[in-house]
């Protein structure tokens, strides 16, 4: 019988992608199994990720679009800006929120059984990934009827979608790894995705906001990846060169930084949790 040896991290060092490899079932089978604990025993079922983003819309619609008159550009229906806008956001935000509790609510698993503790983490993404793509699916149905037409910029929604994932990903290893040290990061994660949703350019576009401002928008990475979901959904403006090309360095480097932080912390996971 081949002998396993575990040896604990070096300072500094990245997760093995082998390991990460060979637990890949692992991480289907997390992945799977939240999607089943989502919508067991609930009377709407799946509905509910068409039904929550779309009232969501609906509510910045008559907020944005009726109250505060603000519209979106080319005239493009406000229904269908918001909730492209709001594509992106829902499944940051979600594989953020759900990442960062994973491992205290796994405790026991987390505590006795060894394994990639990462893909524990990782895994919360599956659910959030699914409920992105129903909403895709939601999306072309809004543009046929409102009458959008995409331009060929849409080939790259999978390259911005891996974008928000990597972002999303790094950021929620980095909030779950200290979670398990600082349970007070439980508190201050729904808070910054809360100041986030409306920091952001979801319910408005970013020429509403004041030349004065202007600079607080344009570093923030979700302004630069909410502007290219439209440019390919809705056939927009394409977004400055430099946008495009940060838009994939920094979600990388955070992903990055996030699995060291992860991975320095993971020794005393054990110990802590």
């Amino acid at each position: 019988m081949a002998r396993i040896v575990i040896t604990p991290p070096g300072r500094f060092s990245f997760p093995k992608i082998s390991h990460l490899w060979e637990g890949r079932e692992v991480l289907y089978r997390f992945g799977a199994r939240d999607v089943t604990l989502r919508y067991r025993q609930t009377l709407l079922g799946v509905v509910w990720v068409i039904l929550q983003p779309l009232l969501t819309a609906l509510v910045f619609t008559l907020v944005f679009n009726r109250v505060a008159n603000l519209h979106a550009p080319k005239g493009v229906p406000y229904l269908v800006f918001v909730f492209t806008g709001l594509l992106a956001w829902n499944l940051f935000s979600d594989m953020i929120g759900r990442a960062s509790g994973s491992l205290v609510s796994n405790r026991d698993l987390v505590s006795k059984v060894f394994f990639p503790r990462m893909l524990v983490p990782l895994a919360t993404g599956y659910s959030s990934l699914v409920d992105y793509g129903v909403s895709v699916v939601f999306l072309a149905i809004l543009m046929i009827i409102f009458g959008v037409a995409p331009g060929l910029a849409l080939v790259l929604i999978p390259v911005w979608t891996l974008m928000v994932v990597l972002l999303a990903s790094g950021a929620g290893l980095a909030a779950a790894s200290l979670q398990v040290r600082y349970r007070d990061v439980a508190y201050v994660i729904p808070f910054a995705l809360m100041f986030l949703l409306y920091a952001s350019p979801i319910a408005y576009s970013s020429t509403a906001v004041p030349s004065k401002y202007q600079i607080f928008y344009d570093i923030n990475p979700l302004t630069w990846l909410l502007a290219e979901f439209r440019w390919s959904f809705l056939n927009e403006a394409a977004p400055p060169a430099w946008q495009i090309v940060l838009s994939i360095v920094v979600p990388v480097t955070v992903f990055a930084v996030g699995a060291l932080i992860f991975e320095q912390l993971e020794r005393s996971f054990a110990d802590l949790i």
